[in-house]
């Protein structure tokens, strides 16, 4: 089955802002050179989510299992939903946690679960690997998200990835032996990550399909489930502990008493973005000396995931979690919890990591002082630092990015205002160069009008019909500088030309140069130098193929070209049908060279046997 991408860019609705590339912490997001529109690289996304948090527009979405989970839910087959502690912060519009529990129900579930009792084992596990220290350093595997970015930019790393499954994986297990084997499980928590994490689990640990808390609540909305309506209902069992306090991110190691003290423990704690880049970095160059296992998450805690409700608050979310935490250890009994745990303990939760290294090979140094060169930061002491309006922490990684295929020149703010305020220059000289010749034209329109009138209508009627030209029609001078192109040439150049022609109406006096590219404008500088004519030369210009014919019009002063969409079906038929004709021309040829080649050599052939015979002829007479 094909899996569609974990997170898209949709271009109807993205604005060219470059948010999104600009906050991916992989650089999985590249930037196309002819259209400019942003695209994720789905093989380098570690699904964290940032560029769809980002997005003001809210043209990236994620990949949606609503209707996965309703069609789940639809076959007739019992579904047990798995539910992550974090849902205490996020629902904070829910007044008692039982309400919220039946809403899930009235879903359609046949049991409602949490997930904090798959904390409580994990967090076992990761006791028992911590304290039987044998001098290696871990990094706790509880974010997929972190666990996806060091498979992918720190390989070396993988095996350093502590052995466990996820809360999820672990709880889905507990569900498949308590409530049968053939049970289907759907996930629901704040982590867009989780959906990819489920693809690459089977066996009893296997999550059929995951929900974030957004898609639940379009879900209660859909089905107009609402908590006025309901009683309440409590989670089926087992139920947690202290794994209520896992959405903040030293809960997991609380929930087991792992030491903290910053004095004595051997863990270290962090969460964010930023965070996250430097502790994994550090760990890989700096472990020798920090000599501390880490426990890592991408986000603010999984309190405030991509898939929560936009705009939540973090300590607001914070608060609600731990007030629910301390509210179901009042109801708990300890006993029945233990019992729990000794029946569950000799699950295996262990697990195994994958490399998949996509880091990209870095550009040679004349490489990147070409791309610098190119962005006019050749000469600038300070490419190491810069305004990172285009995404990249410098001049200088933002060079690398473009000599790998993942940026353009036009993401520099200050390289295209710069373009553009010397093209507008260009443009406005151009524009009094213009005026001043119209004055000209205008006092030379008053002393010869009727041969102006005639001139003019002339000049109309060859204009307007090469306006109904299907072919691009463009005449310059020895400066490259347009002194005519009908509409056809216009719309073959694309968005850029039509921008310009709404200044310059039919591009009069704008550069050649500005316009097309340096290979296509460069068989207009050679018919100008020699006056030689190029005929029907294809071309590639951008995605397409256009077929070129230039030719001299006065020496050295001017040179006209027409220019024809290949993949338009006219011109296509019509090269089809040239071409053919092109061979059938030559193969004749051929062969009367070789027919005339046959007949003089049988000429030859004849005036020998006729001496051959007149010869024999004579010497019978004698």
């Amino acid at each position: 089955m094909t899996v569609s991408p974990l997170l898209e860019i949709h271009q109807d609705a993205c604005i060219k802002c470059y948010s999104c590339v600009r906050i991916c912490p992989v650089k999985a997001i590249r930037v196309d050179v002819n259209t400019e529109y942003p695209s994720i690289i789905p093989e380098r996304c570690i699904g964290c989510g940032s560029c769809f948090m980002a997005c003001s527009p809210a043209a990236i979405t994620y990949r949606s299992s609503i209707n996965e989970v309703k069609e789940l839910i639809a076959s007739g087959e019992k579904v047990a939903a798995v539910c992550d502690p974090a849902i205490s912060g996020e629902f904070h519009d829910i007044t008692d946690y039982r309400k919220f529990v039946q809403m899930i129900r009235n879903l359609g579930f046949a049991y409602v679960t949490e997930v904090s009792f798959g904390v409580d084992l994990v967090a076992k596990e990761y006791k028992e690997l911590l304290e039987d220290f044998k001098g290696k350093y871990h990094i706790m595997a509880n974010c997929p998200a972190v666990v996806s970015f060091i498979e992918k930019y720190y390989p070396e790393l993988v095996s350093n990835i502590a052995p466990i499954v996820s809360p999820m994986v672990a709880t889905a297990k507990v569900v498949r032996q308590r409530y049968g084997q053939e049970i289907k499980v759907v996930a629901i928590g704040p982590c867009i990550a989780a959906k990819d994490e489920a693809l690459r689990i089977t066996g009893d640990g296997r999550i059929d399909a995951v929900l974030t808390f957004t898609e639940l609540r379009r879900l209660f909305n859909e089905f107009n489930i609402r908590e006025t309506q309901l009683e309440f209902s409590e989670f089926d069992p087992p139920l947690g502990n202290k794994g209520s306090l896992y959405p903040i991110s030293d809960g997991i190691l609380q929930a087991v008493d792992i030491s903290e003290n910053l004095l004595s423990g051997n863990i270290i704690t962090t969460e964010g973005r930023n965070n996250m880049l430097c502790a994994v970095k550090e760990f890989d160059s700096r472990i020798d000396l920090i000599r501390r296992h880490f426990n890592i998450f991408y986000d603010d805690g999984c309190l405030m995931g991509p898939g929560t409700s936009q705009g939540g608050e973090k300590f607001l979310r914070h608060t609600l979690v731990t007030d629910y935490a301390n509210k179901r250890l009042n109801t708990l009994d300890p006993e029945a919890w233990k019992r729990d745990i000794d029946e569950f303990k000799g699950l295996d939760f262990s697990r195994d990591y994958v490399p998949d290294d996509q880091r990209l090979p870095l550009p040679s140094e004349e490489k990147i002082e070409e791309v610098l060169e190119m962005i006019h930061r050749q000469d600038q002491r300070d490419n190491d630092i810069g305004c990172e309006s285009c995404g990249y922490p410098n001049c200088r990684e933002f060079a690398i990015a473009i000599a790998q295929g993942l940026a353009t020149t036009d993401m520099c703010h200050i390289f295209s205002g710069r373009n553009r305020q010397e093209y507008i220059k260009t443009l406005r000289t151009t524009n009094e160069k213009l005026a001043k010749t119209q004055e000209a034209l205008r006092i030379s329109e008053e002393k010869a009008k009727q041969e102006k009138d005639s001139q003019l209508e002339i000049s109309a009627l060859v204009s307007a019909m090469l306006q109904q030209l299907v072919s691009g029609v463009v005449i310059v001078d020895e400066n490259l500088r347009i002194l005519h192109a009908n509409k056809a040439f216009i719309r073959i150049l694309g968005e850029e030309a039509a921008m310009v022609d709404e200044v310059i109406p039919g591009l009069e006096g704008a550069d050649l140069k500005s316009l097309l590219p340096i290979h296509f404008y460069k068989i207009f500088s050679f018919v100008l130098s020699s006056d030689e004519s190029v005929e029907r030369k294809d071309v590639q210009y951008g995605n397409g193929v256009l077929n070129v014919s230039v030719f001299s019009l006065r020496s050295k002063k001017f040179v006209g070209g027409i220019i024809r969409d290949m993949y338009m079906p006219e011109v296509y038929k019509e090269q089809i049908i040239t071409r053919m004709k092109e061979v059938i021309d030559q193969n004749f040829d051929m062969v009367q060279k070789i027919a005339f080649l046959l007949g003089e050599g049988a000429a030859k052939t004849e005036q020998m046997l006729n001496a051959i015979i007149e010869s024999h002829q004579s010497q019978n007479k004698k």
